[in-house]
């Protein structure tokens, strides 16, 4: 049973891996809680709630339903949410469990974040990109039309329990949006975790349960590592954004109806790999084998009608943008980012240019 260490200022929380940690969520829910709300969306809940029942033996439990998406990521569905928890006694000693993807674990830890001013939370992630990022690390957050993201709270979990074997029902965008950020740990990170996502890729996208697990694994630890040295993003922690500042972009673009949050990294991955390269960071070579691995796990849907300099526009309004001066996470070399700040304008349009093209 991997188990991977979080040590944080408020915490310290183990992120478990392990086929059939679902069998036993009972023993993670401690003997002094009180009401327990499993939040969690319907398509999830058809697929895998009789595990989670099982799994709690016999202890009673609330059903929480959100309707899940992008779209239904803002306050009104954390209000709902919680005024369901008052009806039903939900009080101080409540605990929260979040069983789904990565919307529903940010939507649920920012409602344990603010409910009766705060209650734990247990995060079970479903798909892969919520096993490997979302759910571990204590961030949470719901979206404004604005931008993503941009209102939320720090709120570390009791614990993450990731089963890979759910994996089995994801829908196969689902599963590849997750294999994303898999490449992402290993550009900013990890060579090895890099090398066998661009090696193996039938064996990743067959879900070959050696390979699956272990870039679970990696994953995790990495992201546990960099969670422990800097739990609230003021200095190691914002190389996990790689990715995401044009990323964020094209979700907000959108109206967050044409990507999955994957896919968007992963287009923000290949605008900041040509942004690395024009910059003078990268070589030729490392920015071929990154586009190329980005490429193996796509397809990524249709990038027409959108204009780099729209995207470019909104990254003034991004979460990572300081002092008026956006921050962008590039790779020097495979397993190693900086972050830079200043980018002329029109070198970053030129890069999100060459990765529309």
């Amino acid at each position: 049973m991997p188990s991977y260490q979080v040590k944080t200022g408020q915490q310290t929380y183990s992120a478990v891996v392990e086929r059939g940690v679902l069998s036993r969520l009972e023993s993670f829910v401690p003997s002094s809680a009180g009401q327990v709300f499993v939040t969690s969306t319907r398509d999830v809940w058809e697929l895998h709630g009789k595990r989670v029942e099982a799994g709690m033996n016999g202890r009673p439990f609330h059903v929480l339903f959100f309707d899940g998406g992008e779209d239904k990521k803002r306050f009104s569905s954390v209000e709902k949410l919680a005024e369901e928890m008052v009806r039903a006694g939900g009080d101080r000693s409540s605990v929260v469990m979040a069983f789904g993807g990565g919307i529903l674990t940010d939507v649920s830890g920012f409602l344990a974040a603010i409910f009766m001013r705060g209650v734990p939370v247990i995060q079970i992630p479903t798909t892969l990109l919520a096993q490997v990022d979302a759910a571990v690390g204590g961030k949470t957050g719901v979206n404004l039309v604005a931008g993503k993201n941009l209102i939320g709270s720090f709120h570390q979990p009791l614990s993450v329990l990731i089963d890979p074997e759910v994996l089995r029902t994801l829908p196969e965008r689902e599963y590849r949006a997750g294999l994303f950020e898999v490449v992402k740990h290993g550009v900013i990170a990890s060579p090895e975790l890099f090398h066998l996502m661009a090696n193996r890729p039938a064996d990743v996208l067959a879900q070959e349960p050696g390979a699956v697990d272990w870039i679970i694994n990696e994953s995790v630890r990495i992201k546990a590592e960099v969670v422990s040295a800097d739990e609230k993003e003021n200095g190691l922690r914002r190389i996990l954004n790689f990715g995401h500042t044009i990323g964020h972009t094209l979700e907000a673009e959108t109206s967050y109806s044409r990507f999955l949050h994957g896919e968007a990294v992963a287009f923000g991955m290949n605008a900041a790999t040509h942004l690395a390269s024009m910059a003078g960071l990268l070589n030729d070579v490392d920015r071929d084998a990154i586009l190329r691995a980005v490429s193996l796990y796509g397809p990524i849907p249709p990038l027409a009608g959108i204009s780099a300099e729209c995207l470019v526009a909104r990254t003034n309004s991004d979460k990572k943008t300081i002092h008026g001066k956006v921050h962008f996470v590039l790779p020097d070399r495979i397993g190693h980012v900086q972050i830079l700040s200043g980018i002329d304008p029109a070198t970053v349009q030129r890069a999100v240019e060459a990765a529309l093209a």
